[in-house]
């Protein structure tokens, strides 16, 4: 894991900060099934085909009804396909086309410096799959988190996963002068990011909340003993809507897709991958 994170900050020579996102507006809306839509094919060089960008989720067990947004397959396959496209329209970055999901005890979990999680209110661990994260977060991964909303939903997930895989931990909001705002793309707020159906139902408003509890939005850091991010924790926003849902507004996509989500999760990746 440790000599691919070396290889990925090669794409420290980015060509985002000043780059467009015009043109292309990405698929179109849910994919139930893992389908690329209008997402372009690209191939990987074959020098880079093992050491390329994977953006990797995790598949966990949750008590959420069947069809319930409230589960690993959360904004999947649009997010992370659409953030993985503009990875490799945006950065110098070699980036797989298709990412992939990843269950907790699966060994090859470890190959994947970077972890997203989403949509994760009533999400299960195991002691097992415990030992396994906190193995895979001390040896030098990294963990996003995003997608719910609530003080409930707080306490279950602090309650569920981080006090239980990093118990000797707590996690710490990151303050607005964390580079992690501003390390390619400087964002003059901490972003939060409705989904697009709450976003065209209060356009105009200036609400951008979900649950009344949820106005404000958190970005909790976990950090190790020297100090190194591995787990971000996205609380009272949506990055994952922002990749997903970028092409079923114009308003939605300029509002929060080009100005919020994807600057952040550029943001992201390129501080944890040089970290």
């Amino acid at each position: 894991m440790r000599s691919r994170a070396i290889c990925l900050t090669l794409f420290l020579l980015l060509a985002v900060a000043h780059a467009q996102f015009g043109g292309r507006r990405g698929p179109p809306g849910r994919v139930p099934d893992f389908d690329r839509g209008s997402v372009p094919q690209w191939e990987l060089r074959p020098s880079f085909k093992e050491d390329c960008f994977t953006f990797a989720r995790i598949k966990y067990r949750s008590s959420a009804p069947e069809r319930s947004s409230y589960a690993w397959w959360t904004d999947y396959p649009a997010a992370d396909l659409n953030l993985s496209w503009r990875l490799h329209q945006l950065t110098s970055m070699s980036v797989h086309p298709d990412g992939k999901f990843v269950e907790i005890l699966d060994p090859k979990l470890f190959d994947y410096p970077f972890l997203f999680m989403s949509g994760v209110p009533n999400i299960e661990v195991s002691e097992e799959e415990v030992r396994t994260l906190r193995r895979y977060l001390l040896n030098g991964g990294f963990m996003m988190v995003d997608d719910f909303w609530g003080e409930a939903n707080w306490d279950h997930f602090y309650r569920e996963v981080v006090k239980r895989v990093l118990p000797d931990r707590e996690p710490e909001e990151l303050p607005l002068a964390h580079p992690i705002f501003h390390c390619v793309f400087d964002l003059k707020e901490k972003p939060q990011i409705p989904n697009v159906g709450h976003a065209m139902r209060f356009r105009g408003t200036g609400i951008t909340w979900e649950v009344p509890d949820g106005k404000t939005p958190h970005y909790r850091g976990v950090t190790d003993v020297k100090g190194r991010l591995m787990m971000l924790i996205c609380h009272n926003t949506d990055n994952g809507d922002g990749w997903e849902e970028e092409a079923t507004d114009p308003y939605y996509f300029t509002e929060f897709s080009e100005k919020k989500a994807y600057p952040l999760g550029i943001n992201i990746l390129f501080y944890v991958m040089t970290h």
